[in-house]
């Protein structure tokens, strides 16, 4: 009897040497605020469901010609100019094409807006029509999207500008699009001359995640949905080739990621370079908080957020006017890219960054000397500051 608890113990000890060792052998999972990816807390057992098989279908799911890739695309996969739920790579950015104001893109039946510059055996790529004008879009990170969907038009209005009334410089405006007739109108929807305020793409030509989603499945992979029906290759009205059901899983994925999480707030040097990112003028487009309106998902509902963005469109000056534009925009006219999330960039493009729309900016500082238009008063404060101002203003920014 001895014999067999001696044993049983000896087993015991055995697993749990064996349990302690692998433990040291693993890495240790990272800190939330480490990584881009991962879920909103506070979702039902079905919208994490949802959340899983859009985590999926986003970054698991490769095309090929054989599940109705192409015959022309930019990508075989959502992950694949999204890595890590980050921004992209000059390698991975798209080329748009076209439209040079707002009176509408003229290059719609040569292929227009989005080149696809990959082909399936057998086919050719588009090359970019002679005469269009075109411009390079990094893919932005998709963390958070789905809080940003929640902040109400009539909240992007009250932060809107136009005409530049109060005198400060900045004028910022919502790009008012028309829609496809697929999207979830908003219950609180703000509508001008038929038209809709977009919130997402580096024009803010789009108006919801779901029309996000069916275009990028169209536009990046060449894939046909219920909602984006024309084949990019023939021109023609096709059959679905992804099911609803992963549309509307791939949205719910996007809708509930968590929002970057700032890091190391209670350093003095990054409090003291948040009160000068106030003081040089840079929030006044970068808008530090805004609060989500009513949301079906309960995690999303009534939040109040930190993308250091209006979402608003801002003319940027002739240094960053590629000549090309969507929707109501001007071509010199960017939305203004939400901040959250910037320190983490790098993590998926390759250990340095690429920022601005096309990635020509290597540094946070280059990106902020290019500012030009709206953002030139900002620039200009931030060349007077001294070494440790600017110093202290980077960190707050590598800290989001």
């Amino acid at each position: 009897m001895n014999k067999k608890i001696n044993s049983v113990v000896g087993v015991l000890v055995a697993a749990c040497v064996l349990v302690v060792s692998c433990a040291k052998l693993f890495p240790k999972a990272p800190e939330d605020d480490a990584v881009l990816d991962g879920p909103v807390e506070g979702l039902t057992a079905e919208q994490k469901a949802i959340f899983i098989r859009g985590d999926v279908a986003f970054n698991d799911e490769i095309f090929t010609p054989e599940k109705g890739l192409g015959p022309l695309f930019v990508a075989t996969s959502c992950g694949t100019c999204h890595a890590g739920d980050g921004k992209g790579h000059p390698f991975t950015s798209l080329i748009r094409f076209g439209q040079t104001n707002s009176l509408g893109n003229q290059f719609l039946n040569q292929g227009g807006p989005q080149l696809q510059n990959r082909a399936i055996p057998g086919f050719l790529p588009e090359q970019i029509p002679i005469g269009s004008t075109f411009s390079k879009f990094l893919p932005p990170a998709t963390t958070g999207l789905g809080f940003l969907e929640e902040v109400s038009d009539a909240t992007l209005l009250s932060l809107s500008d136009e005409f530049d009334a109060n005198g400060d410089g900045i004028s910022g405006r919502p790009n008012w699009i028309s829609i496809p007739s697929y999207v979830n109108i908003r219950r609180d929807a703000i509508i001008q001359n038929g038209k809709y305020i977009g919130r997402f793409g580096r024009k803010a030509a789009v108006y919801d995640l779901r029309q996000q989603t069916a275009n990028a499945y169209n536009q990046d992979m060449g894939i046909s949905s219920n909602f984006e029906t024309i084949d990019t290759y023939s021109g023609q009205v096709v059959d679905a080739e992804v099911a609803n059901k992963t549309i509307h899983d791939v949205v719910g994925y996007l809708q509930t990621l968590k929002a970057p999480i700032q890091r190391n707030i209670s350093n003095q040097e990054i409090i003291s370079g948040k009160q000068i990112f106030i003081e040089t003028g840079c929030g006044k487009c970068h808008t530090p908080q805004l609060t989500t309106g009513y949301s079906s998902i309960a995690a999303l509902s009534r939040k109040q957020i930190s993308p250091y963005s209006d979402l608003l469109l801002h003319d940027m000056g002739s240094g960053l006017d590629d000549g090309y534009t969507e929707g109501s925009a001007l071509s010199s006219e960017w939305r203004t890219t939400p901040l959250w999330g910037l320190g983490l960039s790098k993590q998926s493009q390759g250990g340095q960054y690429f920022l601005l729309h096309d990635g020509r900016a290597k540094t946070i500082e280059k990106a902020i000397l290019l500012h030009g238009g709206e953002g030139a008063q900002s620039k200009n404060a931030f060349q007077q500051l001294n070494a440790q101002q600017k110093s202290q203003l980077l960190k707050f920014l590598e800290s989001l």
